[in-house]
């Protein structure tokens, strides 16, 4: 028990670095496929996004692909959002044993504008054409307890993102492993997610005509050009978590966790959350998210849970409400089905 108390106050003092003072240029909307960081699960959304190292769940593999190896039987997840601006938000998860060798993986995440009117300056009120954002991310992973205490996992995703004719397309891929640093359940966490290449924009919407010499009469007044777009990287993270259950009966837990988040554009933060359950049927949580970090606009979170058994498949039914300082509060709905 010393010896993971240590481990514990050495993971905090970690996390604690990991969240130092950032410099002033975050470099804010300076990465392609931000729809990737719009975490899914109401339960993880609920508890502050600290879910590293959340034990247990097929939800719990947004955060770190090393949660695949501690799932012990197929499972199914299904999340949707309303986000802001009518953007709609929704993921699907499946992950099935291989054999004895692990557990594979299936995900997909859409992100929907709905119909949009195109307007320009002569037609302020709509051209009477409509266009749609939409993103998509297909996922595919393995993962597998390597040891008792030990747990790790990989993921690859697909990602294209297309704005009305013009879409990118390039892949991504997610590492992670978790460590149980007690009998008592306590875990460590870490994972790197959106590992990938730059990628740039093409498509129809950036050809354009043009006339090489304005001042030349009888030549070719409209050559075909296209325009290039700079390329730009994925929003890359490292994440470093801990959990940390508190017992106070067999039916009766908190859970404690905290995570430290280290993206490539924008500044350190730090997230926590806390998780009460009762009787095994019920859970309340809450959590703050991005603290620390330089002119966040997100804090606040809440959220409920309902665990239930019917034919030897156990539901659970997770909804999550998230604060935000200028756009609307997000909502945030998951139905997961274990079998």
């Amino acid at each position: 028990m010393r010896k993971a108390s240590l481990a514990v106050l050495i993971v905090i003092a970690g996390v604690a670095g990991a969240v130092g003072p950032a410099g002033a240029q975050t470099k804010v909307g300076s990465t392609l496929g931000t729809f990737l960081r719009i975490e899914p699960g109401a339960r993880g959304a609920a508890l502050g996004n600290a879910g590293s190292a959340l034990p247990g769940g097929i939800e719990s593999v947004y955060y770190n692909t090393g949660a695949l190896g501690l799932l012990e039987g197929p499972a199914a997840a299904y999340s949707h959002a309303d986000w802001f601006a009518g953007i709609s938000h929704d993921y699907v998860a499946l992950s099935l044993p291989a054999g004895g060798l692990g557990n594979v993986f299936m995900s997909v995440t859409a992100l929907n504008s709905g119909e949009i009117a195109v307007r320009t300056v002569e037609l302020p009120e709509g051209t009477g054409v409509n266009y749609t954002v939409s993103n998509v991310a297909l996922g595919l992973g393995y993962g597998r307890r390597i040891t008792e205490r030990f747990a790790a996992g990989i993921q690859a995703n697909y990602v294209t993102e297309k704005i009305w004719n013009t879409s990118e397309r390039t892949a991504t891929f997610n590492l992670g492993a978790l460590y149980r640093l007690s009998d008592a359940g306590a875990r460590l966490g870490f994972s790197l997610s959106n590992i990938g290449t730059r990628a740039r924009f093409t498509g129809r919407d950036l050809n354009f005509t043009y006339d090489p010499d304005p001042d030349s009469y009888g030549d070719n007044s409209a050559l075909p050009g296209e325009q290039a777009t700079d390329s730009f990287p994925l929003p890359g993270i490292f994440r470093l978590g801990l959990s940390w259950p508190v017992v106070f009966s067999e039916k009766n837990r908190l859970l404690l966790l905290a995570d430290g988040l280290h993206p490539n554009d924008n500044s350190e933060s730090l997230n926590l959350g806390a998780e009460w359950t009762l009787q095994e049927m019920f859970a309340l949580r809450a959590g703050y998210q991005t603290l620390f970090q330089t002119d966040s606009q997100l804090g606040l979170t809440f959220g409920f849970g309902v665990k239930g058994k019917l034919g030897g498949n156990h539901y659970r039914f997770d909804y999550a409400w998230a604060g935000h300082e200028y756009l609307d509060d997000t909502h945030r709905l998951t139905m997961v089905v274990e079998f």
